[in-house]
């Protein structure tokens, strides 16, 4: 730990925000840009760090923030306790990657009963001065010592009506003097002690508090959601108090410098005058569009336009900026990059680009694979018919539809119950944050377009519809009532963020398009990426899909999917059952796999049709035989129905012995690491001899219809030289007897899968006959741990990821140091031997932008993911060949 623990914004580094977290950094480079910040000073993410192990560690810290405190004295030239002119500090968190909302923060502090005389007469409005002194007795209570908030928001209800107001604003003076005599009861009540009165103590407290807050559930799953290192901390921000409600001429806000859910550029946000910060964004007062300040106070709007104009350039990118207005003066108290939805990550990425303000690679690292995958959201059919039964703010796009709840843990629950919900509430507090994650989408009656359940919802990528002040949530009883209807808990309704409505049931959605300008960011990417994006396709229109989302091949067709049709399934049933080593049923074998090898070539036709030009990998079959037969209690059950109907010795009942017969004839202890894969053909070679035959006359059959075909045959589960080259003969051979018979000449690669260890360490052996590999990382995944995917995701596999035994689940995002090290060795030894060859991953984790990044860093050829998943992998390699994902 370094020896310096605390920094003035004069001092710190604008690039320092590991240690000086985002806000603070962000602060100290204003500063020395001359911008008018109020001063300060930061207690590092190294404190925070050494305060979770020894709290002991403010011992040593505090003679600096005495230090720091008395230089902000002199720069105010009000002092610290004293009672006739109060220095009054807030108390912030900053970590080093931006948090909104989910840390402590507290406003107001150094107030007593003394300064607070102090702070009316130096103001000159006691309503103010006993306002926040309220203000901040109601936030300490609640941060530092967990009062629970309601107590206080009760006596403040009780307090406006007794003093006949609706609004916290129009509360008088003397009333409010008597309010803060009963917080104090409240507080007393609840902790056994009095409201601490000296200012120190007050800090002192405050600022562990906030370090503190970095472990509390909802930053906790924050963290979690948006993969952010636990061992990062936050920085303490201590910031000489502005205040926006000494009056008409003072005021509080939010914008960004360019539209948050659309990327328009133009200042976009919200104002409230004679307000602090914190009724703004918790939503409790609806403020004002930030267009009406240029009506409310010309000269400080023309100023704000020409400050986040300069931030933006200064940054190069979209600003979200707090400001306060105190006195006729202007305040910048936050800059940070700002949260948008992913259609606006766009547009400011490609807008950005035509200002010359980035390049176009920047432009790439702009949206995050995340967005992208926002951008396949589905939206509401304004075509079809809708119930409209609220309008509110379309605070963040997309539509979703669910049932109604009202409380985040609620949401939580029904959504791991498998149900779609809504959450809906008065507003969103931070302390929703996990609901917010669970739900469909988000419906408040209270708050703006800045406000908690807007800005995180964008965050997220979730529809939210806010200030729809025309409908009342009432929590207790636990229903919407909007235009003389009421909707309960439970009840479906539709919400569409993009428009602002509400609509009953479950609305009509339709897929989303690409814009122009995302196509072209995607060319961009593809431009900056190191690895190609392929798909994983079954069906020509899977392929043609594909195609359409940019996959540059297909990386796994998985030939077993096409045997499972209505009209095939029978087939493939009479095959298994004629297939007795003892060499019967010769030929009902012949004919079952004459039919299933014309199936089989009509599908390659289509799919190398659709993919014309480009690669297309054809694995051969992979599963154990057992899935294609009947379940062994359907088939006991029809052979029952047969004997009581007096039609035992059917030829029907007897065809259902038979494949009962086989039913245990291939049963397995263990399918997964049975009679799969290769050792089929090893042992059925008629199989793959019938599978490459369709796939190579296909072939030749496109090839002299002028379709350039590129054909990849895989064999799965490889695992010894012996089973490579028995294969690789087995294609050579059918390939040249094609090719003789039809007089077509056409070329293939014939290579295999990495799904098993010794696959990979052998790697080095199988690359003397396979001609490229795949790295499949499910099977990997599961043979390497030793896991059942399905057993363990169902008994043990979050408990570890709970318990902090995997951060993620390995068979969502690979494990690097073991499967993935096995893939890398994979690598090294199969180019050992063949410089050239073609290496690729087509398990789940192609689509997974974290194992994308790794696979970057081995030097894959390409990744192979589900269709949908193409526009997301596109970035992901891009932004992994620029070092942003890592």
């Amino acid at each position: 730990m370094s020896e310096k623990y605390v920094y003035s914004l004069k001092e710190g580094d604008g690039d320092q925000r590991l240690l000086l977290g985002g806000k603070g950094a962000n602060l100290c480079r204003m500063v020395q840009s001359g911008l008018p910040v109020p001063p300060g000073f930061i207690l590092t993410t190294e404190v925070c760090r050494e305060y979770m192990r020894n709290p002991g560690i403010m011992d040593t810290v505090w003679p600096d923030v005495k230090r720091y405190v008395a230089e902000l004295e002199k720069e105010t030239g009000k002092g610290f306790n004293d009672a006739k002119n109060p220095l009054l500090v807030s108390v912030r968190s900053g970590a080093p990657i931006s948090m909104p909302g989910m840390m402590e923060t507290i406003l107001n502090l150094g107030l007593n009963d003394q300064t607070v005389q102090g702070l009316a007469a130096s103001s000159g409005n006691k309503r103010f001065a006993f306002d926040s002194y309220r203000r901040f007795i109601q936030m300490f209570g609640n941060v530092v010592d967990e009062v629970d908030i309601g107590l206080f928001e009760g006596a403040l209800a009780n307090c406006r009506k007794a003093a006949g107001v609706e609004q916290d604003y129009q509360i008088p003076a003397e009333a409010l003097e008597k309010l803060i005599v009963e917080y104090k009861v409240i507080y007393k009540k609840a902790t056994g002690r009095d409201f601490p009165v000296d200012p120190w103590e007050q800090l002192r407290r405050a600022i562990e508090a906030v370090f503190k807050s970095w472990n509390i559930p909802r930053a906790v799953t924050y963290r979690k959601i948006n993969k952010i290192d636990d061992s990062l901390g936050t920085a303490v921000n201590v910031i000489s108090m502005i205040f926006g409600n000494l009056g008409d001429d003072c005021g509080t806000g939010v914008c960004f410098t360019r539209n948050p859910s659309t990327g328009e550029n133009k200042l976009y946000g919200e104002f409230l005058i004679n307000a602090q910060g914190e009724d703004v964004v918790a939503g409790i007062r609806t403020p004002m569009p930030i267009s009406q300040l240029e009506t409310a106070m010309p000269d400080i709007y023309k100023e704000l336009c020409r400050l986040t104009k300069q931030l933006e350039n200064a940054y190069r990118e979209m600003q979200d900026i707090e400001f306060t207005i105190e006195r006729g003066k202007l305040f910048l108290l936050q800059t940070r990059a700002g949260k948008r939805t992913a259609a606006a990550a766009v547009k400011v990425a490609m807008d950005m680009v035509s200002e010359g303000l980035i390049d176009t690679k920047t432009a790439v690292t702009r949206v995050s694979p995340e967005q992208v995958e926002q951008l396949l959201h589905r939206q509401v059919d304004k075509s079809a018919p809708q119930d409209e039964i609220a309008v509110g703010l379309p605070a963040s796009p997309g539509a979703g539809a669910g049932m109604l709840v009202f409380s985040a843990d609620e949401a939580e629950e029904w959504a791991h119950q498998g149900k779609a919900v809504i959450l809906c509430r008065p507003e969103t507090s931070p302390d929703d944050i996990h609901g917010l994650f669970a739900a469909n989408g988000v419906v408040t009656s209270r708050g703006g377009m800045t406000s908690h359940a807007a800005v995180v919802a964008r965050g997220m990528g979730k529809p939210a519809v806010c200030g729809c002040e025309e409908a009342t949530i009432d929590l207790d009883a636990e229903t919407l009532t909007t235009r003389g209807r009421t909707f309960r808990k439970g009840d479906t309704v539709t919400i569409d963020g993009s428009s602002g409505r509400v609509l009953a049931g479950e609305a009509k959605m339709i897929d989303a398009e690409f814009s122009d300008d995302f196509k072209k960011l995607l060319s961009w990417a593809d431009e900056a990426a190191k690895q190609q994006v392929w798909a994983n396709a079954d069906t020509p229109e899977d392929a043609r899909r594909a195609r359409e989302f940019g996959a540059k091949g297909v990386g796994l067709c998985r030939t077993e999917h096409m045997f499972m049709g209505v009209d095939r399934l029978p087939v493939m049933q009479r095959l298994i059952v004629a297939l007795k080593d003892s060499g019967e049923g010769q030929e009902e074998r012949q004919d079952a796999l004459a039919k299933l090898k014309v199936m089989q070539k009509e599908d390659f036709i289509g799919i190398f049709r659709a993919m014309d030009g480009l690669p297309v990998i054809v694995r051969l079959l992979d599963p154990p035989l057992h899935e294609f037969l009947p379940k062994e209690p359907n088939v006991l059950e029809e052979l029952a129905a047969l004997e009581k109907a007096g039609k035992g010795a059917s030829a029907e009942a007897e065809a259902l012995r038979t494949t009962l017969d086989r039913i245990h004839q291939l049963h397995e202890s263990n399918p997964m690491l049975g009679f799969r894969g290769c050792r089929l053909g090893m042992i059925y070679p008629e199989i793959y001899e019938m599978q490459i035959n369709a796939i190579f006359e296909a072939v030749a059959e496109l090839t002299q219809a002028g379709v350039t075909v590129k054909p990849e045959v895989m064999i799965p589960l490889v695992g010894t030289r012996a089973e490579m080259r028995f294969f690789r003969e087995m294609a050579d051979r059918i390939a040249e007897e094609v090719m003789r018979t039809t007089g077509v000449k056409f070329t293939y690669l014939v290579g295999t899968m990495i799904e098993v260890p010794r696959a990979a360490l052998v790697a080095d052996q199988l690359a003397e006959y396979a001609q490229f590999f795949s790295c499949g990382t499910n099977d990997l995944t599961q043979t390497t741990f030793g896991y059942s995917r399905d057993d363990a995701e169902g008994k043990f596999l979050f408990q570890y990821i709970d318990k902090g035994v995997f951060k993620e689940n390995p068979f969502s995002e690979l494990d690097r140091d073991g499967v993935g090290g096995l893939v890398k060795l994979a690598v090294e030894k199969g180019r050992s031997v063949n410089p050239n060859l073609s290496v690729g991953i087509c398990g789940e984790h192609g689509g997974n932008p974290a194992s994308i990044a790794f696979c970057c860093s081995v030097g894959l050829n390409y990744v192979s993911c589900s269709p949908f998943r193409v526009p997301v992998a596109r970035i992901a390699a891009a932004q992994a060949a620029l070092g942003v994902l890592k």
